[in-house]
């Protein structure tokens, strides 16, 4: 929901994964939308009536967890929710990175302001304070089990709002209280309910799969780009890429990749070159890249629906349904669609990450490649790109361990009320790991199909993957003696995850993707 293409973002409604790193990454603003805002003011009355009432409602007038049948007397409702945000904030570990905690902000923000959490419009508009002013607070990533949402960090995210704990304001870690006062805001005191509601949620897994999910879709394109790339430097057979092949087993994901590969690769010379040649087939790292690399996609489009789906929901608990004046209990909290669709994309890009490294292989390996050892031109007293393909082998086996799935593990928390728990923002940290293990991989292809190809001149390769090889030798020059390779490599990886790969790639080919 917007004011305009490139206005203000009224959150209330449907949130889309654009508009999430508009926010985070680019720092447009937001504000509540007024049919939601109304909502709210109508779900925090049927709240303020139960307090009046002195009906026992979970979270309102009870205890927490394993002390839902302890009564809170209303003396003690304001200090309720004070007590259970500062006692829920003992996460752990390195802070969560900035753009991580601004998509926080935003995803609890939208969740609140859904009308069903029972808490006042101005909480949330803190939280939207918080974004517009660049106040993040210092939320431990780890301390969670995804249960009763993302109990630890978001309670470390609340503290900012009472005016307690540290945030990073202006490039620095500075107290909470301090950085309030310099803005001129007061701490808020939290009533009945709303330090429940900003606590639970699924707010921190959320923020880390759509980055993850924003990341991969740039990731994705860019493997095509190495791909190609490689099939050329390696002289592969186009064949396989013919898109009535994938037709013949039409997954969406294969179909579009096959696309891709005909555009990158069309009037190769390289491929005219060798096109009596005897060899019958390739290997599969090449002739099966359209199956590869067409079901990972298909596993994050997946997982996009499970994160359009959990960006326009109510994730705390209890629910208040303002329109049937009810307060109902559940689980709307737990991370299981998260830590799944966190563990597939894993899996996915682990996967990603494995057949480029095998590409890689094929390149260095003269046996396989036909080329000199390494891409080195004088073997021997240069190692050429040898060491590079090892770092690839590290990070595709590190993978191979992060992408144990967090999913299928479970702990009963507070005294086995929470007896069943998702690890999901596990699963949605690991996949975030193995986005940037893949990263390197598939910037190390990319490094080394240029190498390759420099030995076809003055034959040309396909018109994408050319133009995507000339963008990197604007980066990296042709290697004709060893020389640190670290900070050219580093230069490669922007191009690929920047996406500046697939726009030189698509400036001759034509949009991929």
């Amino acid at each position: 929901m917007t004011d305009g293409p490139q206005g203000v973002l009224a959150i209330g409604g449907a949130l889309a994964l654009e508009e999430f790193v508009d926010v985070v990454r680019r720092g447009r603003r937001v504000r509540i939308d007024d049919d939601a805002r109304a909502r709210m003011i109508a779900s925090r009355d049927v709240v303020d009536r139960i307090v009046a009432s002195g009906e026992p409602v979970y979270g309102v007038n009870t205890g927490f967890g394993r002390f839902q049948d302890v009564r809170i007397g209303p003396e003690h409702l304001l200090e309720l929710q004070r007590n259970l945000v500062l006692s829920h904030a003992i996460g752990v570990g390195e802070p969560f990175d900035r753009e991580v905690v601004r998509g926080m902000l935003l995803l609890r923000a939208q969740s609140l302001a859904l009308g069903a959490s029972g808490i006042r419009p101005l909480v949330v508009e803190r939280l939207l304070r918080f974004l517009e002013a660049g106040v993040h607070p210092i939320v431990p990533s780890q301390g969670s089990v995804g249960a009763s949402g993302d109990l630890a960090p978001l309670a470390h995210l609340a503290m900012a709002v009472i005016g307690e704990g540290e945030v990073e304001y202006g490039g620095a870690v500075r107290e909470a209280a301090e950085v309030l006062a310099e803005l001129g805001l007061e701490a808020i005191v939290l009533e009945a309910k709303e330090g429940l509601a900003l606590v639970n949620g699924t707010q921190a897994m959320g923020s880390l799969l759509a980055l993850v999910l924003a990341d991969a879709a740039t990731l994705v394109a860019s493997a095509d780009v190495a791909a190609a790339m490689s099939v050329e430097a390696l002289r592969g057979s186009h064949r396989p890429f013919d898109p009535a092949v994938a037709r013949l087993r039409p997954h969406p994901g294969a179909i579009l990749v096959a696309d891709n590969l005909t555009r990158l690769l069309a009037d190769s010379e390289i491929n005219a070159s060798h096109a009596a040649c005897d060899k019958v087939q390739d290997a599969y790292s090449l002739r099966a890249v359209v199956q590869v690399h067409g079901a990972v996609r298909d596993a994050l489009r997946h997982a996009r629906g499970v994160l359009d789906i959990e960006m326009a929901s109510v994730t705390d608990n209890p629910l208040v349904f303002a329109d049937e004046a009810r307060v109902i209990s559940a689980g709307n909290f737990h991370g299981e669609p998260l830590a799944l669709a966190g563990d597939y994309v894993g899996i996915a890009l682990a996967e990603l990450a494995n057949i480029s490294e095998r590409r890689v292989e094929q390149m260095l390996n003269p046996a396989l490649s036909g080329l000199p050892a390494f891409l080195a031109p004088d073997g021997g007293l240069h190692s050429g790109l040898m060491i590079s393909q090892y770092t690839a082998a590290a990070l595709v086996s590190e993978n191979k361990v992060l992408a144990h799935p967090a999913s299928v593990d479970s702990i009963p928390t507070s005294a086995n009320q929470e007896d069943h728990v998702s690890m999901g923002t596990i699963a949605c940290r690991k996949a975030r790991s193995i986005l940037d293990n893949a990263s390197w991989v598939i910037a190390i292809e990319v490094m080394s199909a240029a190498q390759a190809l420099d030995f076809h001149a003055p034959l040309t390769p396909g018109r994408g993957a050319g133009a995507a090889y000339a963008r990197v030798r604007q980066e990296l020059p042709y290697l004709d003696r060893d020389l640190y390779l670290r900070p050219g490599l580093d230069r490669v990886r922007h191009l690929v995850r920047s996406g500046e790969l697939v726009r030189a790639a698509e400036a001759a080919a034509g949009p991929l993707a």
